[in-house]
């Protein structure tokens, strides 16, 4: 009995946000017995554009790819700023498209690899100021497109907004966002020269894999925007990539499917409590950046997006404020908890120093990206 104690709890550790997504459903349930209506609940096509998207990702991954792209650009960098400003980058601007889950499962230990084959003095520190910005970096970098983050690939199918539409609304912070790293990676670095010199070049795997994977890549894309129905993309991906790598579908991310599902159930219900959802609507509407924002810091933005978004009709607020609210705590963005653990796992002792020095930066990011929103509106 003790043992299966300790792995619920153990479970209910690792995946905080589904236990409280299941929770919160099933105790919704005693309000709302489960019935035809909960059908409606559920946003299939987000869920089954998510799990695409997280098919091809690990695809991609598994043919490293990335890190072989990475390991190119490597080669050109011969200072400490220049190394920083690439690895930073790198997860900017590749978040855009694979996610910023992705990125930092890509490139934080691609970039522990890099700083193990360098000598410079105050190694560990510059390590954790460029894991760091490559949080914030994958983090903000993410916001600009409905790929970028599971928030606005669900948030970007309930809006009805062309994908145009939502780049633009997203370009001042991601601009904004640049020039702030930017800044960071000159001003905080120096210009010691550095030479990398990797140990064994990435081995790609098959080209018949890549290839698979960019065809359903581009797939996905014409997806998001409603060219193709996704149903096609669905069945595309899980007969392309069973014929290709079945293993890929081991590395899919189901505890977040669930999580959504979970989610959808808990809003569903609430909002067919007239008292609750009226309460809810009424304290959200006309604040709905700042509520993203401060609900992100609590429950992730992932579940903020969800939860608010049921109780308002203004999402381009919404939009913006649960992706400038994955700044600022460490659980505000769930992709932050993925370069903590990799620290961790890496040396214990510098944890307490990541989390100070992740924690400052992303307050003053946070403050900067918001002030602009206010001058915006």
């Amino acid at each position: 009995m003790k043992v299966i104690i300790d792995k619920i709890i153990g479970f209910i550790k690792t995946e905080t946000v589904l236990s409280a997504a299941t929770l919160l459903a099933l105790l919704s349930m005693l309000f709302i017995p489960p019935d035809a209506g909960y059908v409606d609940y559920i946003d299939i096509r987000t869920l089954g554009l998510l799990f695409c998207l997280m098919a091809v990702m690990a695809g991609f991954r598994r043919t490293g790819v990335f890190t072989f792209l990475a390991e190119r650009l490597l080669l050109r960098i011969h200072s400490i700023r220049g190394l920083a400003f690439l690895l930073v980058m790198l997860c900017f601007f590749s978040s855009m498209l694979i996610t910023n889950d992705v990125a930092l499962l890509t490139f934080v230990p691609f970039t522990f690899v890099i700083f193990s084959l360098i000598d410079t003095h105050g190694r560990a520190r510059l390590l954790i100021r460029v894991v760091a910005m490559e949080t914030v970096a994958a983090n903000l970098g993410s916001m600009l497109t409905p790929l970028g983050n599971p928030q606005n690939l669900y948030l970007y199918g309930i809006s009805g907004m062309g994908a145009g539409e939502f780049v633009l609304l997203m370009l001042p912070y991601t601009v904004a966002a640049f020039i702030m790293l930017a800044v960071w990676a000159v001003l905080r670095n120096k210009k010691d020269r550095v030479r990398i010199s990797l140990r064994g070049e990435t081995s790609l795997g098959s080209g018949k894999s890549i290839g698979v994977n960019i065809v359903l890549f581009i797939l996905c894309l014409l997806t998001v925007a409603r060219v193709l129905d996704w149903r096609i993309t669905l069945l595309a991906v899980i007969v392309m990539e069973a014929v290709s790598d079945r293993g890929i579908f081991k590395e899919v991310d189901y505890t977040l499917l669930i999580t959504f599902i979970a989610f959808f159930v808990f809003i569903g219900n609430m909002g067919r409590l007239p008292a609750v959802r009226d309460a809810l609507s009424g304290f959200i509407t006309g604040r709905e950046c700042v509520t993203g924002v401060i609900s992100s810091q609590v429950i992730s933005n992932v579940p903020a997006a969800l939860l608010l978004s049921g109780f308002t009709n203004k999402l381009r607020p919404l939009i913006v404020g649960v992706n400038l609210g994955g700044l600022g705590t460490l659980i505000a963005s769930m992709a932050s908890l993925i370069s903590f653990k990799l620290i961790g796992a890496r040396s214990k002792r510098l944890r307490g120093r990541y989390f100070v020095y992740f924690t400052a930066v992303n307050i003053i990011f946070l403050v900067v990206l918001l002030g602009i929103y206010l001058f915006i509106q």
